[in-house]
C-alpha cells in the first residue's frame, strides 16, 4: 500500500478544482456523490495544520490527527491479512517526524517491520526534484503480524536497544551506498533497518527519564507533541523517533569516516562537520530548514545561534548555504587559522584563491600554520569530496545556485594541487568523474 505522505500533499484540496467541475457534470448522473460543496477534509489523513487553525499547537494536532488514523487503517489491514500474511508499505518523506508518525501507527495496529528496501523510484530528470534536495528513493517496508514478545527477550530498556539499533544500520548502511542510494536517501534507507530491530523488542521503556529541557533541544518547542507541551507525557516512554536519531547518528559517523582518510582521521569541530555533512546529504545549497535542523542537533549545534547567520542563511522553510565570496561578502567570515571553526579557514583559503590569486592562498597557508595542521588537512579532504564540481574538471557548467560552491571547490583543488599534494589525496569525486570522462 502507498500511503498519504503525512504532510507533503493535500490531496482534498487538490481535488476540489476538479470536484467542482465533475459536480456540475457527472453530478447530473450520480447526485449523491456530490452532495457536499466541497471535497471531505476531516476524514483525509494528512497531517494539515490548517484544520486546526486557531488552536493551541496546531502542527502537533495535526500529526496527531494523522497518526491516529493510520493506526486505524492499519488496524484494519490487520484484521484482513492472515496471520503469516505480509503488509508492504512504501513511503518516503525526508521528516523525521513523518516516519515516526507512520512507525507509531504500525506499531500501535501490531505490525512489525521484518525488512526495508530503498528502491530508487524517481527520474533525476523530473521537474518535481530536479535541482533539489529531494528524495528520489522510495522505502519499501515488510510488514508482518507481531507476534507476542518472548519471555526470553532481555531487551526491555532502549538503553539496551539502542546499541543494536547502530549495528544494524551499520550492516546496512554500506550495502545500500554500494547500491546506488546517494545523498539524503541514504538517511532515509537507513530509517527502515532501525525501525526493524525497534519494532522486533517492542515494547520497551527507558531506564533513566528524559527530561523536558533534553526533549525542547533535541526537537525543538515548535515540533514537540500537545501532551509534551503541557506536561503529560511519561517521560520513560520511547518512540520510534528515538530509533530513527539513532540511525541519523550513524550514518552521519559512517560518512564521515568515508569522507577521510583513515590514517589522519581526527575529529572535526561541529560547524565543519555539519557542513561536509549537509552538502553529502542534501547535495544541493538549498534544503528544508527542518532536516538542516535535525542534521544541526546529531552534531551538537543550535542552528539559529550557530549556522544560521554565520554559514547560511534562512529563506521561507529552506536554508541556503553560503559560499565562501557570500561569507566574505557579509563579513561572516572567522579567523583564518581555525580557531573557531576550520570551515572559516577553507573559505578564508577558497575566497582568497578566487578573488586574488594562487599565490595569495598559499601565504594565508603559511601565515596561519595550516599545512601543518592535522585537522586542516582532514577538514579539506572532507570538504574536496562534497562541493560540486565546477565545469573545468567535469565540461559542463553546474546548476546556477550550485556554482558559486563550485567555484570554491575548484579554488580549493587547485590550491591542494599547488600546496598540499603530498598531505591531502585527490577527491575520489574527482577521480571518478574524469574515470568516467576518459571511457567516453
Amino acid at each position: 500500500m502507498d500511503p498519504p505522505y503525512y504532510d507533503k500533499v493535500m490531496y482534498a484540496e487538490l481535488s476540489d478544482f476538479f470536484y467542482v467541475w465533475l459536480k456540475r457534470t457527472a453530478g447530473m448522473i450520480l447526485p449523491e456523490l456530490f452532495f457536499a460543496p466541497l471535497t471531505d477534509k476531516e476524514s483525509e489523513a494528512v497531517a494539515s495544520p490548517a484544520l486546526h487553525s486557531g488552536k493551541k499547537g496546531a502542527r502537533a494536532l495535526a500529526g496527531i490527527d494523522y497518526q491516529t488514523k493510520m493506526a486505524e487503517i492499519f488496524s484494519e489491514c490487520r484484521r484482513v491479512l492472515k496471520d503469516d500474511g505480509i503488509m508492504t508499505v512504501m513511503f518516503t518523506h525526508k521528516a523525521t517526524g513523518a516516519w515516526d508518525a507512520l512507525a507509531k501507527g504500525l506499531i500501535d495496529a501490531n505490525f512489525s517491520i521484518t525488512a526495508s528496501w530503498p528502491i530508487n523510484t524517481e527520474a533525476e530528470s523530473s521537474l518535481h526534484i530536479k535541482d533539489k534536495a529531494s528524495a528520489s528513493s522510495t522505502i519499501f517496508l515488510v510488514c508482518r503480524p507481531r507476534p507476542a514478545k518472548q519471555e526470553n527477550d532481555e531487551i526491555r530498556y532502549w538503553e539496551d536497544l539502542e546499541p543494536r539499533v547502530k549495528a544494524a544500520v551499520r550492516r546496512k548502511v554500506e550495502q545500500f551506498q554500494a547500491g546506488g542510494i546517494r545523498g539524503v536517501d541514504l538517511y532515509l534507507s537507513c530509517f527502515g533497518p532501525a525501525l526493524e530491530e525497534f519494532s522486533l523488542h517492542w515494547p520497551i521503556k527507558r531506564g533513566q527519564p528524559k527530561s523536558f529541557e533534553e526533549k525542547v533541544k533535541k526537537r525543538g518547542r515548535a515540533q514537540l507533541t500537545l501532551e509534551e507541551l503541557l506536561g503529560q507525557d511519561d517521560p520513560y516512554a520511547v518512540s520510534p523517533e528515538d530509533a530513527l536519531d539513532a540511525a541519523r547518528r550513524e550514518v552521519k559517523a559512517w560518512r564521515m569516516e568515508k569522507l577521510t582518510s583513515g590514517s589522519r582521521r581526527t575529529q572535526l569541530d561541529p560547524l565543519t562537520e555539519w557542513f561536509v555533512l549537509a552538502w553529502d546529504a542534501f547535495q544541493a545549497p538549498q534544503f528544508p530548514y527542518d532536516e538542516a535542523l535535525r542534521l544541526a542537533r546529531v552534531v551538537g549545534l543550535d542552528l539559529d545561534k550557530d549556522v544560521v547567520g554565520v554559514l547560511a542563511e534562512k529563506k521561507a522553510s529552506d536554508l541556503i548555504l553560503w559560499d565562501s565570496s557570500t561569507r566574505a561578502t557579509k563579513g561572516k567570515l572567522g579567523a583564518p587559522d581555525g580557531t573557531k571553526s576550520w570551515i572559516d579557514a577553507i573559505h578564508h583559503c577558497a575566497h582568497r584563491a578566487r578573488s586574488i590569486d594562487l599565490n595569495a592562498a598559499k601565504q594565508l597557508l603559511d601565515d596561519n600554520g595550516l599545512a601543518n595542521s592535522p585537522i586542516f588537512l582532514t577538514a579539506l579532504e572532507a570538504v574536496l569530496e562534497v562541493l560540486p564540481l565546477s565545469a573545468r574538471y567535469t565540461g559542463f557548467d553546474p546548476v546556477k545556485a550550485a556554482a558559486p560552491a563550485a567555484s570554491d571547490f575548484e579554488a580549493l583543488e587547485n590550491l591542494r594541487r599547488l600546496a598540499l599534494a603530498e598531505q591531502v589525496p585527490a577527491p575520489k569525486q574527482l577521480e571518478l568523474v574524469l574515470a568516467e570522462l576518459a571511457e567516453a
